[in-house]
């Protein structure tokens, strides 16, 4: 099944089948997102190091962090 088959179901969902859908995707998106402190860690710890494998490592959870995995 593809997103664009599921998406395609839920549009025929009730409406409050569709909440719940909506709620459950914020909730997953969050639990994947790192809170603001955290990232601004892993950004400090980006600009102190001169390692350019540990630079990509960190520029990589910066970025999974910013926008979930």
């Amino acid at each position: 099944m593809t997103a664009d088959q599921i998406i395609e179901d839920i549009k025929l969902l009730p409406r409050d089948e569709q909440s719940r859908v909506v709620q459950f995707a914020v909730e997953l998106t969050r639990r994947r997102q790192l809170p603001a402190e955290d990232l601004v860690v892993i950004a400090q710890k980006m600009l102190e190091t001169n390692d350019p494998a540990e630079k990509k490592r960190l520029e990589d959870d910066l970025t999974r962090g910013f926008y979930g995995d």
